[in-house]
């Protein structure tokens, strides 16, 4: 069994924030499969279970606000005693130029405080992940990291992030296979998707 979370924020006022990034793409993943998200109290998340490369998987969408998502990633990690390498949590990335994406098998929070919850929790840095790149101005004086993360993309940007929401759904069906992970690595790090 694979668990795939997208990380964001519960609500309509930030659906389409640069924070949501990894909701919207385990949205588009259950369209693919055609499954829905459903409310479950005791994951405190929104949850959908599918088949993938004939693999069970389960979609998370954690609905305690991003900077507490270990909390609802515990939960369901805990409850199906899935082994760290059979997660996969999915976010935005400051770090990243807008169009990346990037598929590591452990890292550091990189100053994202959903996967610092997460790690804190989960008590690893080994948990892999999917980053997308949001693009960082703070070449910007005036740069507000806060404000800018709960901004929606730009016109646009939001054609782009619409192939990087496809490209990312490929890529996660790629890891969710045998040795996928690594091949998903050298095919996908490398894109950029250009304006």
């Amino acid at each position: 069994m694979k668990l795939v979370v997208g990380l964001g924020n519960p609500g309509s006022k930030y659906e389409f924030t640069r924070h949501n990034i990894g909701f919207r793409i385990v949205d588009n993943l259950a369209r693919n499969m055609n499954i829905e998200f459903k409310k479950t109290k005791s994951y405190y998340s929104l949850v959908s279970r599918g088949i993938i490369n004939n693999h069970k998987v389960i979609l998370v969408k954690p609905q305690t606000f991003m900077n507490l998502s270990g909390r609802a990633v515990n939960r369901v990690f805990s409850y199906y005693k899935i082994p760290l390498q059979d997660l996969l949590i999915v976010y935005d990335d400051l770090n990243l130029e807008l169009g990346q994406i990037r598929i590591r098998k452990k890292g550091s929070t990189g100053g994202h405080k959903g996967i610092e919850s997460i790690m804190q929790y989960l008590n690893s840095e080994e948990i892999p992940r999917l980053r997308i790149g949001i693009g960082n101005p703070s070449v910007n004086f005036n740069f507000d990291c806060a404000s800018y993360v709960l901004s929606n993309f730009s016109h646009d940007e939001e054609d782009k992030i619409e192939e990087v929401i496809q490209l990312s759904t490929e890529a996660i069906n790629m890891i969710i296979g045998e040795d996928g992970f690594e091949k998903a690595m050298r095919k996908y790090n490398r894109k950029l998707i250009e304006p």
